[in-house]
């Protein structure tokens, strides 16, 4: 009998006093009685209008159907057919902009909570099933992957099951990409990734790790001396921008990249435990309002930070962070100053960061992203005590890629050239796709190009 409830059951979580000085999941994650509930609360929808918002096609009525059940393992096994990383979707997609965007349950309500259904299935299948998946049987033929974030990853494991032996090639040491280094572990325990990255090793798919494409190898030599029949380039969107002021490079002055790397991948947090300190002030502003801004604060504070400011230059209505990340930064006692724009870094006579000045702002006519553009208030200027300053204002692709590859299309802001939605470049046998095409988006935005390049791959290398 459906749960006519017009609002989600409530998920678990820390109390943000407790969790702005840990790094342990926020979000607790339903039990079983309450994944049963929230999933009576789907209508199985005929025409099924949650699926036309999922980037990877998962069939959400139908696992979510199995949970009401109790049929657990079914259920994530049904997620598994299309999403090849079932625990990490659940846990940092924008459902509300996606597939719970479209749920016939939020016009009169709230949707259901699909996102929370599908960690809870994830989660539920990792504790309680140690199944050995049947490796598919090999066709011949060889797949090169050049980065192991969500698209490469997703691409990985989509050729691996169709029997291609495919061969992940990683800058890091470890395996991941923006789910290792810039996710943080209250967000995304990092043992949930290596969980994931283990099941794509077990159908047979080779990680390989500090290996730099562009410097090891380059893209030419993988399809040539090397034998790779295809390559997939999923590298990401790693270079940080600045704003170009005055005292970015005072010491103290930090991109989010690599702020959030020295916590996440290197552990920082847990000096003198690693050797990889970060510097730490009492007072931290933040320059933006995507979702890495949210991180880089959120993490500031759980580093013992006292007062930690979001500086960001639009309303929190244009803020394009998830209103969960929002919602939760502010639980943790993180400060929006919001309409303002930093116009230089005041240092101290040593060359640390002192203090920001900013000026306030006033919203104009829309520009071309569709919000309205940020025009400054003259003689409003004011300052902020920061001690550390992180600018989180967007990231580009690495250049490496398309100074060693010639003849692969890139555009002005260097991300590489797609001609067509399937990833497809201007060098033969090579797709693109993630973060390194579009520029910085979401997880889910990259397994979707991941898992249409790989349908694409095979389609070519099938009529090769």
């Amino acid at each position: 009998m459906p749960n006519m409830s017009p609002n989600k059951l409530p998920i678990p979580e820390q109390d943000p006093n407790v969790r702005n000085k840990n790094f342990k999941e926020v979000s607790l994650g339903y039990t079983e009685e309450m994944a049963v509930e929230e999933a009576q609360r789907c209508l199985n929808c005929k025409h099924k209008p949650c699926m036309s918002g999922c980037p990877v096609n998962v069939k959400i009525p139908e696992f979510i159907a199995l949970i009401a059940e109790r049929k657990f393992k079914e259920a994530y096994l049904k997620i598994q057919e299309t999403s090849s990383l079932p625990a990490v979707c659940g846990r940092v997609c924008p459902q509300e902009n996606q597939c719970e965007k479209h749920c016939v349950r939020g016009i009169k309500g709230e949707s259901v909570g699909i996102g929370r259904l599908e960690r809870f299935a994830a989660d539920w299948y990792m504790k309680n099933c140690d199944d050995e998946p049947e490796k598919p049987q090999p066709n011949g033929k060889k797949v090169a992957i050049v980065g192991a974030g969500p698209a490469g990853l997703t691409c990985a494991g989509d050729l691996a099951k169709m029997g291609y032996s495919v061969s992940v090639f990683e800058a890091f040491h470890t395996a991941g990409g923006v789910l290792v280094y810039g996710i943080p572990e209250f967000r995304l325990p990092k043992d949930i990734v290596k969980r994931e990255v283990e099941k794509l090793k077990s159908i047979g798919v080779d990680i390989r790790t500090d290996m730099v494409i562009g410097k090891v190898l380059s893209v030419d030599e993988l399809l040539g001396e090397e034998g790779f029949d295809a390559v997939f380039i999923g590298t990401g969107a790693g270079l940080p921008s600045f704003m170009n002021i005055e005292g970015e490079n005072l010491n103290g002055v930090y991109s989010a990249n690599e702020f959030l790397t020295r916590i996440n991948l290197m552990k920082a947090y847990k000096f003198p435990d690693y050797e990889t300190p970060i510097y730490m002030g009492k007072n931290v502003v933040v320059v933006g309002g995507g979702n890495v801004a949210m991180d880089a604060a959120r993490s500031a504070k759980r580093l013992g930070a006292e007062n930690v400011s979001i500086v960001y230059r639009r309303s929190e209505e244009e803020m394009p962070a998830r209103r969960e990340e929002i919602h939760h930064a502010k639980e943790e006692g993180i400060d929006f100053k919001l309409l303002c724009n930093p116009t230089r870094i005041i240092g101290t006579e040593d060359g640390w960061s002192k203090s920001v000045e900013c000026i306030r702002m006033e919203l104009g006519e829309p520009d071309a992203s569709g919000r309205r553009r940020p025009v400054a208030v003259e003689g409003s200027e004011f300052t902020v005590d920061a001690e550390v300053v992180i600018i989180a204002i967007g990231q580009s692709p690495n250049p490496l890629i398309k100074n060693t590859t010639p003849d692969l299309e890139t555009n002005a802001r260097g991300c590489i050239v797609a001609k067509d939605e399937s990833g497809a470049t201007t060098k033969q046998g090579v797709w693109a796709g993630g973060d390194a095409v579009t520029g910085a988006a979401t997880v889910i935005l990259a397994m979707g190009a991941g898992k249409s390049a790989a349908a694409a791959i095979d389609e070519y290398l099938k009529n090769k």
